[in-house]
């Protein structure tokens, strides 16, 4: 590695340690390579706005903005009411509907942060009220979000299937096993803390009730139907679906409900366009950044690097969740994944790995660094929502993590979790 690269690297580690936001040190770094390349900069800012002036890409704000909408709209609220209504008399029932709650809202907005904060400010207070730990029900909401990266649609595979080109429905579709596989994993742990803690298990719903909750709920219930339905049945692109999914949004919430009030719109969307902002902040700096990394053959170095440690697919394979585990933990998602993708794809290809199944495989690695501490954002999400401290959540954590990590392994040796799904169309 040269001086540059030295430079580059280095020094990110270095500005990340000391508490640097992600996108000031990405552009700081990129300005400074640039300037110490005698490089002109008119060359990197169209670099940069060429990586984000994709198509793709708008299917991001339209699944935050669906996402907003339907926290506002109630849409939320009646599915944990449909979830509670179903399992809510089983042992550890409560902590089963939040588990079945996170994984419809998934469905719909396709980011574990808003999974976390939507789930969470229903559930824990009255998880509490039934005798769960407070910082048990934080952690279970926490670790519920990253089913929101994994069940379709999914904001990072989206980013995904720009950075690699390849197709983001399919990308959506290698993602559900996984995600049916962490709820299960989910549901276990619910079931076996109920049991030690002795929780009381509620009486069973009539079926008066059941009924009313799927007719009060049907709305919220049908969202992702016609978001995921559209998709597959060729109507619409994921694109075209993120702004379905936020008319629709407004539509139910505002029309049919009722709890979305007109006036709320404007603070609504500055909160999504605040999102939105930051999220396409970060992946133009880490797009600068990749450019120069590349440019310097970086990459391609690194890959040969880690290949040259050994020869066998299991330990490099296994290198590379470790690698993209601890990466989680301590970057955000999006640089990390714009930064990382040529590497990725290089050493994919040299172990023989389907490209979808490689993009399940960083996708739901860095949905596990949603809740891992320190910066996971969910984990941030979950403790804000709760009141706790970050640490008397992650005490809790660590039952939810091992199925997480089970989960990236099932994914990383066993194609058929997630290209069996994808094959099916074509």
């Amino acid at each position: 590695m040269n001086e540059l690269g030295i430079f580059l690297v280095g020094g990110l580690f270095l500005l990340l340690l000391l508490g640097m936001p992600i996108a000031f040190a990405l552009g700081i770094l990129t300005i400074g390579g640039i300037w110490l390349e005698g490089i002109n900069p008119l060359i990197l800012a169209q670099r940069t706005l060429a990586g984000t002036d994709v198509n793709s890409l708008l299917a991001i704000p339209g699944f935050i903005f669906a996402g907003d909408l339907m926290s506002a709209g109630g849409l939320s609220r009646r599915l944990v009411r449909v979830a509670s209504a179903i399992v809510g008399h089983l042992t550890g029932g409560l902590s089963i509907a939040t588990v079945v709650a996170g994984t419809f809202f998934g469905a719909i907005s396709g980011s574990a942060p808003a999974t976390t904060a939507a789930v969470g400010s229903i559930m824990i207070d009255e998880l509490e009220v039934r005798g769960y730990e407070r910082g048990y029900a934080a952690a279970l909401a926490t670790a519920v979000g990253p089913l929101g990266q994994m069940i379709p649609p999914s904001i990072p595979m989206v980013i995904w299937g720009v950075l690699a080109e390849e197709s983001i429905s399919k990308l959506f579709l290698a993602g559900v096993i996984p995600g049916i596989l962490a709820a299960i994993g989910f549901i276990v742990i619910s079931m076996l803390y109920a049991r030690r803690r002795g929780v009381a298990i509620s009486d069973r719903p009539s079926g008066r009730e059941v009924l009313s909750a799927f007719r009060n709920g049907i709305w919220a219930l049908l969202a992702p139907v016609v978001i995921l339905g559209g998709i597959y049945g060729g109507v619409f692109t994921p694109t075209e679906a993120s702004m379905v999914g936020a008319l629709y949004s407004l539509i139910v919430g505002a029309f049919l409900y009722r709890d979305l009030r007109l006036r709320d719109l404007p603070a609504i969307l500055l909160r999504s366009m605040r999102t939105t902002a930051v999220i396409m902040f970060i992946i133009t700096m880490a797009y600068g950044f990749a450019w120069l990394l590349a440019r310097q053959q970086i990459p391609s170095e690194i890959s040969t690097a880690l290949l040259s440690v050994t020869s066998n697919p299991v330990i490099v394979i296994l290198i590379v969740n470790v690698m993209l585990l601890i990466l989680g933990a301590v970057m955000d998602t999006v640089s990390a994944m714009v930064i990382l993708s040529t590497v990725l794809m290089g050493v994919g290809r040299q172990v023989g790995m389907d490209p979808i199944q490689l993009g399940a495989m960083v996708v739901i690695n860095f949905a596990v660094g949603m809740v891992t501490p320190p910066v996971g954002y969910s984990l941030f999400v979950g403790a804000s929502v709760s009141g706790l401290r970050i640490e008397e959540v992650s005490r809790f954590l660590w039952p939810f993590m091992l199925v997480l990590i089970g989960v990236v392994l099932v994914v990383a040796f066993v194609p058929a979790a997630t290209l069996w799904l994808p094959g099916l169309i074509g």
